[in-house]
């Protein structure tokens, strides 16, 4: 029977397997946290040192620059910042994020920049660009959301534009009108579906991860976004999020950075309230 590690890609059993996460709580210069699955001996190739920067991968033809990073990975951890304004006062300050490898490298840093009196005015349904730039402060990507209008109806569906490098559009994320479930499109620069995300009917991330599942258009899962269970007091208390995101590995990387976006506006629409009670 199949097994699957902690972020879903299958294994054989007593295969040599590398858990790296970060600690709940940990900033973002802390060191990532590696386990041994039990009865399985940790092995690390020569040379590649947990934590730190990611190397920058050879040039990959007819990629955009700074894409190349994501090339060579099929999963990506994504670690938002903890504000300690915001966890004090509850007043909503633009989010920050990690991105890194399952090496706990650091592969880009996304920051969102939206005007204060549009995030007091307008909240979790605001208006927001997060810029995400790679280990040299370069902007490679570029994500876009328009005011959301937080209702059931099929007028009101909330959708990410993502560019890279910004200005030029690689895809987007378009959500789909369902009864009683969450479903997203993922579409090219041409505005093909390429991908569908289908999530949970209740997203209430009690003590537990909640997924999203990627599919293809004939309906086979190949990866999945997963709102990782960060802790009681983090959950309770805070807005920082912490997701993992598998993929296939000869995947576009456009494709790859659209799923990306698609991650941060998952984490706007279900889990930006501190008690993330959205059903």
């Amino acid at each position: 029977m199949s097994q699957f590690s902690a972020f879903g890609t299958p294994y054989s059993p007593g295969s040599p397997q590398l858990v790296i996460g970060l600690q709940p709580g940990a900033g973002h210069g802390s060191q990532p946290v590696l386990a041994a699955q039990p009865g399985i001996v940790m092995c690390v190739s020569s040379g590649v040192v947990p934590g730190g920067m990611m190397p920058r991968p050879a040039d990959v033809p007819n990629c955009p620059p700074g894409l190349e990073y994501l090339s060579s990975v099929n999963q990506l951890l994504i670690k938002q910042n903890v504000e300690l304004l915001e966890a004090f006062t509850g007043s909503e300050t633009n989010n920050k994020y990690a991105i890194k490898n399952v090496l706990g490298q650091d592969v880009y840093m996304a920051f969102e920049d939206t005007a204060c009196c549009t995030r007091m005015c307008w909240g979790l349904a605001r208006p927001f660009d997060i810029k995400i730039v790679d280990n040299f402060q370069r902007e490679v990507i570029h994500l876009s959301r328009a005011l959301a209008c937080k209702s059931c109806f099929p007028c009101c569906l909330e959708s990410v534009e993502v560019t890279a490098p910004p200005g030029t559009k690689i895809g987007s994320i378009e959500q789909e009108w369902t009864l009683c479930s969450h479903s997203f499109k993922v579409k090219d620069h041409l505005g093909d579906t390429v991908l569908r995300i289908e999530g949970p009917f209740c997203t209430m991330s009690i003590c537990g991860n909640v997924d999203f599942d990627i599919v293809s258009l004939a309906g086979n899962k190949v990866g999945k976004i997963s709102k990782q269970w960060s802790g009681l007091a983090r959950e309770l208390f805070t807005d920082a999020d912490f997701f993992g995101i598998t993929f296939p590995l000869d995947l576009d990387a456009r494709i790859k950075a659209v799923l990306l976006g698609a991650t941060f506006l998952i984490d706007f629409m279900f889990f930006e309230n501190n008690n993330n009670a959205n059903c």
